[in-house]
């Protein structure tokens, strides 16, 4: 009994420096979560109709470049000959090789693209699209990208793709992921046929920024509650309009750029994650049907 004694206060002792223990290290955990939350506010903030995301498509949502798998689909279908074919397959080996747009590349592509459709019907490319999608690009597309997507989506806001590849592609492709739509290079129509010239130019680097900032205008956006997500440094002047730019899968100029200016980082090449990443994975792709006539509209208007 003596024994038992002196054993029950150390085991009261001990018991309440556990309870003490206890409750301050919950009181810590709790001032670290309410100082983590005043540092990362909620994002994307959910409920925010004043607040959008734009997603660059190439090496950005997709890997490699659309408008060469569009070209296979193509050339699959007796639209060009086997040599016009080996350039695009040198082309998309470069973007994919180096990461980087060539413009030389880049304007080669688009010009071969105007002659090969030239003469053809609008109705027919948008058809042949929906198929060019399913046989080269659906499989490419980058899950952690299309997860930040449907994580916009999820809080209620509005997604487009914003891209230099034909915007009838691009429609396909933002329909397909269940994004509100697109914006992309708009090719010259007259009765529902190509004439192998563009409208305007092609929507790449500072004309993303303007198309941006006109679809912000014109859907009554607060750019400084927006996002924009892109690999490219072409693609700095879209990323510097919004309050939340990321690089994606960046390429070295745009990845310094991005450090120098605190942007945030992911990498989905290797599987690497820069250490600031803010957007929780999302998992899955919302079947929410989305309205791409915007960019056309824009593109009349400046016409």
């Amino acid at each position: 009994m003596a024994a038992l004694g002196w054993l029950t206060p150390r085991r009261r002792s001990a018991t309440a420096r556990s309870v003490l223990a206890g409750e301050a290290s919950a009181e810590a955990a709790r001032k670290s979560t309410q100082e983590i939350s005043a540092r990362e506010p909620e994002f994307p903030v959910h409920g925010d109709d004043r607040a959008a995301a734009f997603f660059d498509l190439d090496n950005t949502v997709m890997q490699g470049a659309a408008l060469f798998h569009f070209g296979r689909g193509l050339y699959k279908r007796k639209f060009f000959e086997t040599r016009d074919l080996a350039r695009f397959a040198w082309q998309q080996t470069w973007f994919r090789l180096a990461g980087v747009e060539d413009p030389e590349h880049m304007q080669d592509a688009r010009d071969s693209a105007l002659s090969i459709v030239k003469g053809h019907r609008v109705s027919e490319l948008k058809s042949i699209g929906e198929e060019i999608y399913d046989e080269y690009m659906a499989g490419r597309i980058w899950p952690g990208t299309r997860a930040l997507a449907q994580a916009h989506l999820d809080a209620g806001q509005r997604v487009w793709l914003v891209t230099a590849a034909p915007v009838e592609i691009a429609q396909v492709i933002a329909r397909r992921l269940g994004l509100t739509g697109a914006l992309g290079t708009v090719a010259e129509s007259l009765g529902g046929v190509y004439t192998g010239k563009l409208v305007g130019e092609p929507l790449h680097g500072p004309a993303k920024a303007e198309a941006v900032r006109a679809l912000a205008a014109a859907e009554n956006l607060d750019l400084g509650r927006c996002a924009a997500y892109s690999d490219s440094h072409n693609d700095i002047p879209m990323l510097s309009l919004v309050g939340h730019p990321y690089a994606i899968n960046p390429d070295s100029k745009l990845r310094k750029h991005a450090r120098a200016m605190d942007w945030r980082l992911r990498d989905y090449r290797t599987g690497r994650k820069a250490a600031k990443v803010g957007i929780p994975a999302a998992a899955g792709v919302g079947a929410v049907a989305g309205g791409t006539a915007a960019a056309i509209a824009m593109h009349r208007r400046r016409r």
